[in-house]
Order: structure tokens, then sequence, then C-alpha cells
């Protein structure tokens, strides 16, 4: 058997092969871009430059610290954006959705980079890697996206920018910086922030920090506790930049260690979570056209037991280790070919390499005598070209078309259950079953984007995108192998406390997707705009689930979860999103106040079942009152949805019923210093996130199995300075 150790070895000598890859041109997805404030977005018509695609919302600095002391969960904050959902998961570790298309097919880059899942429970997605106190912008596109902004995936994007270097004036020097912190009541959470620039005209020198942590929150009214909902992470970076005769060169490290963070839809907790990267980057602008190269490394370690609302590990538990090492570079040339024309070309090769091991326990019968090797050293290599055209025909007619191609290659080795005991027979037989097999896959997919904008009249501006973009399985999709129940139910991202299993016949997805927008503006003394955005997605080989049978219990009764494996079937998504907002005064001393509308409804079908799909959003909306002074600030919102009655029942979904939640806050600044004072839930209301998923924690502490409990009422301070 194939040891993970070297594949360690092999994931470092892949660093070494990056250069030998094919390197084809291509360009930065550069844009202007209208910030605005969550869950605002700026949908006029001048808010939409050339290659800007139709449905795009940037949330601001300003807006992410007020956010900031409500939630550390980077994922949650953009719910409050129509079209974005999101899986409930661990306090900083929410899977995003965009209109029905989850985590895995949203195209995810921080800092331009891809950051890889590291566990079969998804606890460390890319985003939880990316704390609210330290992101300087997120761009969010929910419609099509150009095929330069990344392959392998299906659906929208979210871009992290955590900001670009600040240079001094020559023969100058800056030292600048900002302190924040928060506490929250409710779950008796608190952490801060800390960033310092030291600079001159040649070199800046930036480093970020930030803690977050929290007990379990209670939920609402009467929910009382909800188990296994409590965390602690801690983020550093450090990036050094230069200017240089021949570009801008930047160099960027970083870690996170979180020791522990409850999940409390998932058998398991994270019980440690160890993530160090490098990055680099080289920009040069040239007469001929601009080049944009980066490239990265990443290392993490990651660890799963129980936590003591889960039964904890005096026993031993049942310990689960994944090992990731990713590498790879991204190249982009942008080529100004004429007036009217700008051809990008671009070339991106992402190596993925994973160990997924559960050390014996001992004692056990069941997780022992052996090591449970559930991926052995599995690599994920992928390499991606694309070529793109942008016209600005007239003044209000834009054009941009694209076409990409992506190889991918996976393999791993082979598995092994923990024993040969009768009670592990079903593992055993998987295994050699597994073992017997081709485990090697190569895809090679194409894509394609085409996206119009047409400023049709003073105040009109339409929009429409279509794209056909393919994606592979990931590495837990098609290599998890076992079919034991305790096996089984270690793997899954959906907080459904069921069983799955992967297949090594999936295909890749092949989405076809429609979407457009028509923004009405009005300016003067009150400027208003109203965004329509409907959309239409057809999903090829979309990667669901078939019941392989149910779970029963010590007695061989059905326990109401059931065992599932990934398989191809076909889907459809159509929804529309509305957003709006208005100026409703402004004051001579300088303030204004606005009033905001979104509101989202989506349908997703299982056209292989006639079934609803799993956790897909009903109709729901928000709406929000913001004013802002030189000195004051304040808001109010209110967050409704409708009942879910269209479950999946495949996974046996519960249904949710309908709530309104009310927020308030508000904030006063004094020489630099701001104090924020914010109510969260502030009517205590008891309600079930929609897509929150099973209680688990609390099923095994009480034997009540309900679904997770929304967090209740809670007061939140914060204090934050920039110097």
């Amino acid at each position: 058997m194939t040891s993970r150790f070297s594949g360690r070895i092999n994931a470092r000598h892949s660093l070494s092969l990056i250069g030998a890859r094919l390197i084809a041109l291509s360009a930065p997805y550069a844009h202007a871009q209208q910030a605005t404030a969550l869950p605002d977005m700026d949908v006029g018509s001048d808010a939409l430059p050339p290659a800007v695609p139709p449905t795009d919302a940037t949330i601001t600095r300003d807006t992410l610290k007020q956010a900031a002391s409500r939630s550390s969960d980077t994922a949650d904050i953009l719910t409050r954006l129509p079209g974005v959902s999101a899986f409930g998961a661990g306090g900083f570790s929410s899977l995003p959705v965009i209109r029905g298309l989850d985590n895995g097919r949203v195209g995810i880059l921080v800092d331009g980079v891809k950051i890889d899942d590291a566990c079969p429970n998804n606890m460390n997605p890319p985003l939880s890697y990316a704390d609210p106190q330290t992101i300087e912008a997120i761009t969010v596109i929910t419609g099509v996206s150009p095929v330069s902004m990344g392959g392998d995936t299906i659906g929208g994007a979210i871009l992290i920018d955590t900001g670009d270097p600040r240079f001094a004036k020559q023969d100058e020097t800056i030292l600048t910086g900002s302190l924040s912190g928060f506490y929250r009541s409710n779950g008796d959470g608190f952490g801060g922030a800390a960033q310092v620039t030291a600079a001159n005209d040649k070199f800046n020198l930036t480093y970020a920090g930030s803690y977050t942590q929290s007990d379990n929150y209670d939920g609402g009214g009467k929910d009382g506790v909800v188990r296994s909902t409590e965390y602690a992470k801690t983020d550093h970076s450090l990036a050094l930049a230069a200017q240089t005769g021949i570009g801008l060169f930047q160099v960027k490290g970083g870690t996170q260690r979180s020791p522990y963070e409850g999940f409390p839809n998932q058998r398991m907790d994270m019980t440690d979570n160890k993530s160090w990267f490098l990055n680099g980057r080289w920009q040069n602008w040239f007469a001929w056209g601009d080049v944009d190269l980066r490239v990265h490394y990443r290392d993490t370690d990651h660890r799963m037991n129980f936590l003591a609302d889960k039964g904890g590990t005096e026993d031993g538990g049942m310990p689960m280790n994944t090992e990731v090492h990713s590498a790879g570079y991204t190249l982009k040339v942008s080529l100004p070919v004429s007036q009217r024309d700008t051809v990008r070309f671009g070339s991106e090769l992402h190596h993925e390499w994973l160990n997924d091991y559960w050390p014996p326990v001992a004692g056990s019968m069941m997780m022992g005598p052996n090591e449970f090797v559930n991926v052995n050293a599995a690599h994920r290599d992928r390499l991606g070209t694309y070529a793109e055209w942008e016209a600005n025909w007239t003044g209000d007619l834009t054009t941009t078309l694209g076409i990409r191609n992506d190889q991918v290659w996976m393999n791993t080795g082979d598995v092994q259950p923990y024993g040969n005991s009768m009670m592990q027979m079903a593992d055993i037989q998987a295994a050699a079953a597994f073992n017997a097999a081709d485990h090697s896959a190569h895809d090679s997919n194409w894509s394609g984007s085409a996206l119009i904008h047409y400023q049709a009249a003073k105040g009109i501006a339409l929009d429409l995108g279509y794209a056909h973009k393919v994606r592979s399985p990931n590495i837990y999709e098609r290599y998890t192998w076992g079919r034991g129940a305790m096996a089984s139910t270690m793997i899954g991202w959906f907080g459904d406390g069921n069983g799955y299993v992967g297949n090594l016949n999936l295909k890749p997805e092949r989405a076809d997707t429609v979407s457009g927008a028509v923004t009405f503006s009005g300016a003067g003394d009150t400027p208003w705009t109203l965004r329509i955005a409907p959309y239409l997605t057809h999903v090829a080989d979309y990667i669901d689930v078939v019941k392989l049978g149910d779970l029963t219990d010590m007695m061989g009764m059905p326990n109401g979860f059931v065992q599932l494996q990934f398989a191809n079937r076909e889907a459809r998504f159509y929804g529309v999103d509305v957003s709006g907002d208005a100026t409703l005064w402004t004051d001579a001393d300088g303030g204004s106040a606005r009033i905001g509308l979104t509101a989202s409804w989506l349908h997703g079908q299982n056209l292989t079942d006639d079934d609803p799909l799993y956790h897909q959003m009903p109709f729901n909306a928000g709406l929000h009152f913001d004013y802002t002074a030189p000195r004051w600030d304040a808001h109010a919102e209110l967050h409704a949805v409708t009942d879910k009655d269209r479950v999946d029942p495949t996974r046996n979904e519960p249904r949710t019923n309908a709530y309104a939640l009310v927020n308030l806050g508000a904030g006063y600044t004094l020489k630099g210093v701001r104090l924020g004072v914010d109510i969260s839930n502030l009517f205590d209301t008891a309600y079930a996130p929609l897509l929150g998923g099973q209680s688990l924690g609390d099923f095994v502490a009480t034997g009540v199995l309900r679904p997770v409990p929304g967090r209740g009422r809670s007061f939140n301070l914060s204090l934050g300075t920039k110097f």
C-alpha cells in the first residue's frame, strides 16, 4: 500500500514541476466596483462598466466592521445579499450557496487563490480562512461570471480581497494601522483584530491578525442551549511588497490555528486545524499589455473527534486526521489590441494532494486494530487555459466572450478498513472492491461564457449572460468507499446525519446558465435603483445521491437516517432576485438616510427523480434602513422567510417554519474611535435556519432530534480605531 508519507514528498516535489507545465497567457479580470453597504447593492447603470457581470455586489470594509460584531462567519454575512444563502456549519465555517448551487460549485478565491477543502465533513472551507475583521472587500457575482475568473465551477463567484499594498510618497514614510474588538452576549463570544503597515515609496510591510472565540449559544425563545456551537480561531499574516523598475512584487505568508470548533449538525467536531500558506505575486504594466503572475502553496493538518457535548475523548473517541498540500500558479495577460477590443489569455495550474486516515482506538472492537485508510495519498491536478475577448462597440453596448479548457487528473492509492472481524464485514468487502478497481480519472472540460451589457436609455440598463461550465467531482465524491454505517456517516458536509459513499464512476457536472438583469435608476436629490434579475440553470450529470438503504439501531430497526451514494442525476434551477434602494433624505450637516429591499425566489428540482433538491431556499426578503452622519450611524434590518415545505425525501430533509428577525444597531465616532452597539434577533424569536440541518449535538445529549435552532437575542458591542 502506498505510504501517506510518500505523498507528502510528492507534494513537495510538485512545486518544482509547476514551471515545466504548459503556460498559456491570461489577463486579470480588472473592473471598477461600486462600494456598497451590506446588504445594499448599487444597481445603477453607472455601476456596470465593461466586463462586469450583471449581478454584482461589493461589500466594503466599513460594512464588514459592523457585521463582524454580530458574526465571525463570512459565509453567513453574505446571506444578506439576494440569491446567496449558506449551509449551516460551525461558528466560522458555513458553506455558501449561490442560487441553489452550493460550496464546491461556487468559485471562491481568497486574494486570487483557491483554497482546497481538507476534511470529509468540509469543516475548513475556503471562507473559514477569511475573517470578517481583516477582509478589505468582498465581491459576489451571482450570475454568469467570465471564464477568466476561474474554472472547475458551475455557479457564481465569491472574491475575497484582504487589501492591496499602500506606499508612501517619495522620500516619505508612513506607519498606519487599525485596532478593533467585539463582545457578544449570546455565547459569551469575543475577539479582536490588529493591522499595522510600515511603508516608504518602495517597500511595504503589513501585518494582520485576528482572534475570535465563543461558547455554545442559546437558541431563541425557549429553544435553550444549542450544543456543539463553541469555537476558537487565530489568524496571522505578514506581507512584503516592493515597487521596482520591473514591476510590483508581493510575498505574503500566514498561519491559522483553530484548537476546536463544534459542529451542531455533524456527528464529529473539529479538534484541531493548523494551516500555513505562502503566496507570491508579480505584476507589470507594459505598453503592449498587462501581466499578472501568482504562485501559491498551502499546507493543512486537520483533526476531528468528539468535543464534550458529543461525549468527549476519554475513551479515545474516534480520531480522524486529514493532511492536504496545495500548490500552483495563475498567469494572466491583458492585451488592448485596439481602442474597441481587449483580448485576455490565461493559464492556471492547481495541484492538490490529500491523505485521510483514522487512527485505531485502543480497546475498541469496531475501531481497530488497524488504521482506517479513508483516502490514501490522493491527488487532483488541474491545468486550465482560456482566451477572452471584450469589445466596447459603442458607449452603450459592451460584449465579453470567452472559451476555456480545464484538464483534470485524479488518482489515489489502495485503502483498508479497521480490521477483519465480522462486524467490519461491510467495510472489508467495500475495501476489496475499491482496491480491485482502477482509481485513475482524466476529465477534459470545456467551458464558455458570453456577457452583454446595453444601456437602453437613461436610467435603464439591460444585461444578459450565458455560460456553459463544467466541474469535475472532488476527491471525497469520487474516492470515499466505506459501506459500514459508522464509516459512511463520517462522510458528508450536508448536516443531515446521513451516511455518504463515493463513486468511482462519477462524471463531471455540465451546467448551462442563462442569467439576465434589468436595472432602473433615478438621480436627483433622492437617487434610487431597482434591479430585477431572473435566471435559469440546467445541470447534466449533477452530482446528487441515490439511496443505498436505511441505517439501523442496535435492534436492527431503521433509526431515521439513511445511507446514500453520490450519483449523477439531472437538475434544474430557476428563480429571480430583486434588489433596490433609495435615498430618503440628506441633512445639511452631511447626514443621509437610505432604505433598501432585497428578495429572492428559487426553485430547484431533481429532474431524474422528480423530487425537490436538497437545501433549496424558499422565498425570502429583507428590508433595511441605514442612517449615516459625520459622527453617528444607525441601522435597522428585517429579514423574513416563508415556510420550507419543498424538501428532499431521499435525505429525509425536515420541514421548517417561516420566521422574521429584527436587528438594530448604532455607532458613535469620537476622535477616530468608534463605539458600536448592536442587538441581533431583537425579539428573541425561536426559529430554525432553513439550511441549518439536523441538531446532532443536541441529539447525542438528549435523544431528541430537531433542526438546529437559530441564535437567540444577543447584545453586541464593538470598539475600533485607526491610526
